[in-house]
């Protein structure tokens, strides 16, 4: 993958996206949803490039325009809080996750039904600092379906600072990358071994060094 290719490619596909008009067509949560997604992919590029001050500018940027895609967007569509904690972790933003998790669960994250809701309130909790609370949620979550199922392992591994657990779901969700097919906006990274990888660090747990065409 020429990586500078494609962060040059996310960055002008950003700019085309965001000055589109509304159509009317679209909802308008899903267009903004779309620009912050160009966000998102320039950052993860600049991310696999080494351009770290670049990558968390440019993460930064989708978590915002992901969090106004939220404000528009119907009642429980979790999947937009969630990709905005996941930006804010990858930026290494943690004190604005932690504003955007406290926000996520003001809405009714924890008590939403669903896995995706339950992914969104265990992922909150873990970014707000509220490791005890956070387990059960990641279980539950595990219990109830989430795929990959090691994605909530290893969140459950985290908050309950078990290294090994962790070693162990870390791989697995690698894995679960290296089978993809395809990878959203075309960017294929292992940002979910990413946002792990914050989240455990922020904790002092320790990281065994992967090696993966899709990690930096």
């Amino acid at each position: 993958m020429d990586w500078a290719a494609r962060r040059d490619l996310a960055v002008a596909e950003h700019a085309r996206r965001a000055a589109e008009p509304p159509t009317g067509e679209e909802r308008e949560d899903l267009r903004l949803g779309r620009v912050a997604g160009a966000a998102w992919a320039a950052g993860l590029a600049a991310r696999m490039l080494g351009d770290d001050d670049a990558a968390a500018e440019w993460l930064g940027r989708a978590a915002d325009e992901y969090a106004t895609s939220w404000a528009v967007a119907p009642a429980g569509s979790w999947g937009r809080p969630i990709a905005v904690l996941r930006c804010r972790l990858m930026a290494g933003d943690h004190t604005g996750a932690r504003a955007d998790a406290d926000a996520a669960l003001a809405a009714g994250a924890l008590d939403a039904p669903g896995v995706v809701a339950g992914y969104c309130a265990a992922l909150a909790l873990l970014a707000a600092g509220r490791d005890a609370e956070a387990a059960p949620v990641a279980d539950r979550v595990v219990a109830d379906g989430l795929e990959p199922a090691a994605v909530g392992e290893a969140l459950t591994a985290i908050a309950r600072a078990d290294g090994v657990a962790l070693a162990t779901a870390r791989r697995e969700v690698l894995r679960s990358f290296e089978e993809r097919d395809a990878f959203l906006e075309d960017v294929p990274v292992a940002d979910t071994v990413l946002v792990l990888d914050a989240l455990a660090r922020e904790r002092g747990l320790r990281l065994e060094p992967l090696r993966s065409p899709l990690l930096p």
